[in-house]
């Protein structure tokens, strides 16, 4: 049903790959993120908290680096444990805590000298600039959808996005204590589409923001487009909603693998929350961003 709206949502839509380092561990963990262009002037759509990861790469190392400048000065000190302990919690670190972003932008301009953000001031929704290139390595733009009157319950729709991080392009350099890109390994990864059916709308202060999916969202699809078997764009993935089904069963008595055993499940269905095209262009053209309508 989808096979050629894919083939012309494809040509704008990119992953944004992220290597990430957390606090006492080499391991480089790779993800993944999704933002489409809308325009020929390297602007592109994606969600708020998308691109506040992006943002705040910068300033996650810079936390990082005072942490060890400081640490540097006690090194040698007998208390050092303690010391440590006080810097840990000076600097917010802990095990799990993230030190290290480091992200690419892939097949979509050949060089930058700036980027600029946009924030919705109440969706998950934000606009990527991309300033100093030379050429745009996309080849086409996003087209919205005009009459909204099609949004409607049981109509099928696709979304597209980069939820399966499969890049190998990556590793942790002993010699700098540090992640960083190489040239070795694969550098892309697979795209995948996931499709449903509209449920339901969401309304926020008398205005439909979001649309419900049947299936979710899947994790890296973030900022990724929704779109009809036509290509046209009626929203954007934004996150996933865990929804109680009430079938619960508790300490229950089942054959496993031939054995009896007790168990428990509560499940739940998950579904996908859609920024709505609306809410879309009504901020593009807040910002004067020059977008396409079909």
């Amino acid at each position: 049903m989808f096979v050629e709206a894919i083939e012309r949502v494809d040509p704008f839509v990119r992953p944004i790959l992220s290597i990430v380092r957390r606090y006492g561990s080499s391991e480089v963990i790779p993800a993944c993120s999704t933002m489409f262009f809308v325009n020929e002037q390297a602007c592109a759509v994606t969600c708020k908290h998308v691109a506040e990861q992006l943002v705040n790469s910068d300033s996650i190392y810079q936390n990082y680096l005072r942490f060890l400048g400081e640490r540097r000065a006690f090194l040698r000190d007998r208390n050092l444990a303690r010391r440590q302990e006080e810097l840990e919690q000076k600097y917010n670190l802990r095990q799990q805590s993230i030190i290290r972003i480091r992200n690419q932008f892939v097949n979509s301009v050949d060089q930058f000298t700036e980027i600029t953000y946009h924030f919705h001031p109440t969706q998950d929704l934000a606009v990527v600039q991309f300033k100093g290139y030379n050429q745009i390595k996309y080849n086409a733009c996003a087209v919205f959808l005009r009459d909204n009157s099609r949004i409607k319950q049981g109509r099928s729709l696709c979304r597209l996005g980069y939820p399966f991080p499969e890049f190998t392009n990556y590793r942790y350099n002993p010699d700098l204590d540090d992640i960083e890109w190489t040239t070795e390994g694969r550098s892309n990864t697979p795209r995948f589409p996931i499709d449903g059916i509209i449920t339901r709308l969401r309304a926020e202060n008398n205005e439909i923001v979001g649309i419900e999916m049947s299936t979710p969202g899947l994790r890296g699809q973030s900022g990724g487009p929704l779109f009809d078997t036509n290509g046209i764009i009626f929203g954007m993935q934004s996150s996933t909603r865990h929804l109680h089904l009430g079938f619960d069963i508790e300490d229950r008595e089942v054959i496993v693998n031939g054995r009896q055993t007790r168990v428990s499940n509560y499940p739940f269905l998950n579904v996908g929350q859609c920024v709505h095209v609306d809410i879309i262009k009504k901020f593009l053209r807040s910002l004067n961003i020059k977008y396409y309508e079909g």
